[in-house]
């Protein structure tokens, strides 16, 4: 091991002390780590393509301020070298490195210590105009993926499968379907085999090449926070390719989520510091963060981070704003579990959930937004939320211990794969159905990925260890999979089309504009009477156009629409209110109809004989629209 008085050729000063990490200053790099009171620091660099180390520079209390070392290296060769820390004997990586050496090849196994080294990442790079798009969370229709899973699959069809540039070759996929915000699970560097015991926290796990193969597939662990996954990238650039993939969905209008996860011990500052790092590194739109154990409340008041999206399961709003305080822009949103269950239980014709559903398509705060999901990367796709009554996820090892046993799903008849006409169909209905459920709330949709081309996991509802075609987005649609395709893309645009199902504010129940019409009401057998009681399984929706225009400062205008929402196994009727004038009802859409067939286009809605009641067929979704 050369020392720096054996011929190391570059000098040494004091670096940057406030600034962790490194840092390009002209010609020269300042390193900059927290090391405990009374433990030794060495800065250790190692020639690129080299494993021994070409220098140790000692980072004594000389260069300290509080528990901050830092060394400034003078006209170091960036591209020529790669760095570490001896800290009481033990090399440890730097937490900051803004790029990471020795994880190029995804599932490798464990490393050795020093294996894995910080990159000295100061390329310059060209955004041109771009910049965060600040879509509000009412003209948003979302996205969510893993990077890997998102391509890999030999049906991706795309030529970089599993990267980040296969991610960007799918950006026309996803804004002919009419997305405009993607997220993606954790891009940054982590472990998929040496952490695996700590991230699945379960008796039965047992790293890959331990009598399994199985790998940390999502990447909810502690990580290099600041540094993009290598094994993400198809060109050996992760930093590059992870930047062109944020640049490219901004010029399709497309925004970029980025989830982390933060482990117990996780230190505040260090979780704003990464925040604020890929807002002004990466240009990313917004963060979705584990509830339990990151700063909500801190990030929220960051002015910094007052116009990036903070998406997280809860909040308490009384810690960020005071009293009736209505912030100018609605960067905080709730990711909304709630919306989950109830749809489900609603879908599947659950009793006592009529009076529940109504008030979660409808909830859409002020303060926040409101992130409404049927399914997510924990739990069933949306194929087996109505293909299963049980999870099956044997093939995880744990013997079907993992994962939640509440699913509120039901099978249709026939547990897993069938063959059978009338269970098919009804399968098919029923997701139809929930996609109505979800993209004609009020809130912000978000799709998961894959739902929308019948993407099945055989019944797996934790496929967290899963890094093969049970997880992969398995493109190859049949012809039941291509019409629904088609009506999920039919069906966004008919949310965007009609701003009454997407406003900017929460709806009030109330003729506040002395219209003779509340902006939302409910409706059952009698109109204006919704009928919440117990054993009920049916209720119309009446949202009036009027108010759309006074909720966007009369920017825009649109129709009087009813939805009719029947999960119960029989047909049952529904009242209709009056209309104003010369108008009537036409049906607009129908999900009791095969794919895209059940969306009418816009002007060739169908004009209902009957304008004083509608039947609505077993386990449908109607939406008329007055004309």
């Amino acid at each position: 091991m050369k020392k720096l008085d054996e011929g190391f050729k570059y000098g040494t000063k004091e670096g940057i002390l406030h600034c962790p990490g490194v840092r390009k200053l002209g010609d020269d790099i300042s390193f900059t780590v927290a090391v405990p009171d009374k433990k030794r620091c060495s800065l250790l660099l190692y020639e690129k393509g080299s494993r021994e180390v070409a220098a140790s520079i000692p980072m004594g209390s000389s260069v300290r301020f509080g528990d901050m070392r830092s060394l400034l290296v003078e006209k170091l060769p960036a591209e020529k070298y790669e760095y570490n820390y001896l800290i009481d004997g033990h090399v440890v990586t730097d937490p900051y490195a803004p790029g990471v050496s020795g994880r190029e090849i995804w599932g490798s196994p464990a490393e050795e210590e020093g294996a894995v080294r910080g990159r000295l990442c100061f390329e310059e790079y060209d955004w041109g105009q771009d910049k965060p798009l600040h879509l509000p969370w009412e003209e948003i229709v979302g996205y969510a993926a893993h990077v890997r899973g998102f391509t890999k699959h030999p049906s991706s069809r795309v030529r970089a499968k599993g990267t980040f540039a296969g991610a960007a070759e799918k950006i026309p996929y996803l804004k002919e379907l009419g997305i405009n915000q993607l997220e993606l699970m954790p891009v940054y560097e982590f472990s998929e085999t040496t952490d695996f015991r700590e991230a699945c926290g379960s008796r039965f796990c047992r790293p890959a090449g331990q009598g399994g193969e199985r790998l940390n597939y999502w990447g909810y662990t502690r990580g290099f926070y600041f540094a993009p996954k290598a094994s993400y990238s198809a060109t050996g650039d992760p930093v590059r390719e992870l930047k062109d993939l944020v640049r490219k969905l901004h010029e399709n209008g497309i925004e970029l989520i980025l989830e982390f996860y933060f482990p117990k011990d996780t230190k505040t500052y260090l979780i704003l510091d990464c925040i604020r790092y890929w807002v002004l590194e990466y240009h990313i739109d917004g963060v979705h963060i584990n509830r339990d154990y990151a700063p909500v409340e801190v990030l929220a008041q960051d002015p910094l981070l007052s116009h990036t999206k903070i998406m997280t399961e809860s909040f308490r709003m009384e810690e960020i704003y005071e009293d009736k305080y209505v912030p100018s822009y609605r960067n905080l949103a709730e990711y909304n579990g709630g919306f989950q269950i109830t749809a489900r239980r609603f879908l599947k014709g659950d009793e006592g959930q009529v009076a529940e559903f109504t008030q979660r398509v409808r909830r859409n705060p002020q303060t926040c937004g409101m992130i409404n999901y049927m399914v997510s990367h924990n739990g069933f796709t949306l194929a087996d939320l109505v293909s299963y009554d049980e999870k099956h996820n044997e093939a995880n090892g744990e013997e079907n211990h993992d994962g939640t046993d509440f699913n509120y799903s039901w099978n249709c008849g026939e547990e897993g794969p069938s063959r059978r006409k009338r269970v098919l169909k009804m399968r098919r209905q029923q997701m139809r159905n929930a996609a109505a459920f979800l993209l004609l709330s009020q809130g912000t949709p978000m799709l998961y990925g894959g739902d929308e081309v019948g993407n099945s996991q055989s019944g797996n509802n934790n496929v967290y260890c899963q890094d093969n075609e049970m997880s992969w987005i398995n493109w190859r649609a049949g012809k039941a999979d291509v019409l629904f395709l088609e009506y999920i893309r039919k069906l966004i645009a008919f949310r965007r089309r009609h701003p009454v199902f997407c406003q900017g504010t929460e709806l009030r129940l109330t003729d506040y504009l002395s219209c003779g019409c509340p902006d939302v009401s409910y409706h059952g057998k009698r109109a204006w009477f919704g009928n919440f009681e117990t054993g009920s399984r049916s209720v119309g929706i009446l949202y009036a156009g009027n108010y759309v225009g006074a909720n966007s400062g009369g920017e825009l205008q649109d129709d009087t629409f009813y939805a009719a929402y029947n999960m119960h196994w029989t047909p049952q009727e529904l009242a209709l209110p009056a209309l104003p004038g010369k108008k009537k009802w036409r049906l607009a859409v129908d999900t009791s109809l095969e794919g895209a067939d059940g969306i009418c286009p816009e002007g060739q809605e169908i004009l209902l004989e009957d304008q004083r009641t509608i039947v609505v067929p077993e386990r449908t979704v109607m939406v008329l629209i007055g004309k």
